[in-house]
């Protein structure tokens, strides 16, 4: 194994995606990456699909939604509800630096699995828990899910049409993106932690809670109405600070203009046929264009209507002005940038053959990440990391399978 983390050992005891994801990219920055799952269901994302990745004989499936977030992984199906079944997730604690997971609040300490527990089994330990809503405070005991937090967490209050507009209403972003966010702020949380482990030798609890995760996230609209007691409102694909900076209708479709400064704006202008709208006082700088966007949007759209995206698209990238298609996932695989930035990569599996997946987007020059392995099967490697890691032998291993204990 190679990469930056290729001397740690972390457990994944989570499921469906926030926790998933924190693990993956440990997993692809080198890090051995078990992923604990229940004998015979596995992660709960196993069963979500259609869309399904088949084997060429159709013996062996793993649903598309799991593919996305569990490369670089062992599985290694354990029942933790079973006293020897906490007894090997002891055992693998002792040899290893992070545990990840996303249970209940106080899931675990039923099995004597929570951080108090395994800290004296091993004082170096990382242990990182991820919930809806954190570990204290009135809502700790609340299921959290993704669209449940965009909505609660305000995201949805942002985003959609305008009311009075078709379609008005709260709208949920297309992915899961509060909890892509969570898997971020948890793997940077497991790294800080591991920087002062190396300094001190102390290992750490670490939590995060998709909540928290999401008002973070509110970034400058969030300041908007701090700084004004105003709660922003639904937009569309406008920009609450910036103009123009939305889609706009095309001869044959829609593009993208992201105008960042006056001058961007001027060269704009200039490129509509319009260059008096730069030095008119309604339109000159960003903070006019903000107050006067009902003005100025209208006439925008009157001009981009006359040809089409390719070809507003070549002009005004060579006029300077930051602009695109809204590609649909066909095209966005088929882009000659995506593509050379090595975003779309495949890696073998045994029994599925190639399996799509997309690149990781940090680039490390030294130890650049790796795509090993293809997200397992259930069980796949159980034997192999119990003898490896827990030092079973295989009569050890035979006796716990037949017990139901692992599969």
């Amino acid at each position: 194994m190679s990469g930056s983390l290729s001397h740690l050992r972390v457990l994944d005891l989570s499921r469906v995606l926030a926790g998933p994801w924190a693990c993956q990219i440990l997993g692809d920055l080198g890090a051995e990456v078990i992923k604990i799952e229940r004998p015979r269901t596995g992660d709960d994302t196993r069963s979500w699909g259609p869309p399904y990745l088949q084997g060429a004989d159709g013996s062996a499936e793993l649903s598309a939604y799991f593919l996305a977030a569990n490369r670089n992984k062992q599985s290694l199906a354990i029942d933790i509800a079973h006293p020897a079944g906490q007894e090997l997730i002891r055992k693998l604690v002792a040899e290893s630096d992070v545990v990840l997971e996303n249970f209940k609040v106080g899931g675990l300490k039923r099995y004597g699995l929570d951080y108090d527990s395994l800290k004296h089994i091993n004082p170096k330990l990382i242990y990182c828990s991820i919930t809806g809503f954190g570990q204290d405070g009135p809502y700790a005991n609340r299921s959290g899910y993704d669209f449940l937090i965009q909505a609660m967490g305000g995201l949805m209050s942002i985003t959609g049409q305008p009311d009075g507009e078709p379609g008005a209403g709260p709208m949920k972003a297309g992915v899961a993106l509060t909890d892509i966010l969570t898997g971020l702020y948890a793997t940077i949380g497991v790294l800080a932690a591991l920087s002062h482990r190396d300094r001190t030798g102390e290992g750490q609890y670490v939590e995060a809670a998709l909540l928290d995760v999401q008002v973070a996230c509110l970034a400058n609209q969030a300041m908007n109405y701090l700084t004004t007691g105003k709660a922003p409102a639904r937009m569309g694909n406008a920009h609450p600070n910036i103009v123009p900076y939305q889609d706009f209708p095309t001869a044959d479709g829609n593009m993208v203009l992201t105008v960042g400064n006056d001058q961007q704006f001027a060269r704009l202008c200039g490129v509509l046929g319009h260059a008096e709208w730069a030095s008119d006082e309604r339109f000159a700088t960003n903070r006019a264009r903000v107050a006067n966007r009902s003005e100025l949007i209208p006439k925008l759209r009157q001009a981009t209507v006359m040809r089409s995206t390719r070809d507003w698209v070549a002009i005004l990238e060579d006029a300077g002005v930051p602009c695109g298609p809204a590609n649909t996932l066909d095209q966005v695989f088929d882009d000659p940038q995506v593509l050379a930035r090595g975003m779309k990569q495949s890696v073998a599996h045994p029994d599925l053959g190639e399996v799509p997946t997309v690149g990781n987007p940090i680039r490390l020059k030294l130890t650049p990440v790796t795509y090993r392995t293809a997200p397992p099967l259930l069980g796949e490697q159980s034997q192999q990391v119990l003898q490896r890691v827990a030092g079973l032998s295989a009569g050890e291993i035979k006796d716990l399978r037949n017990r139901g204990v692992i599969a």
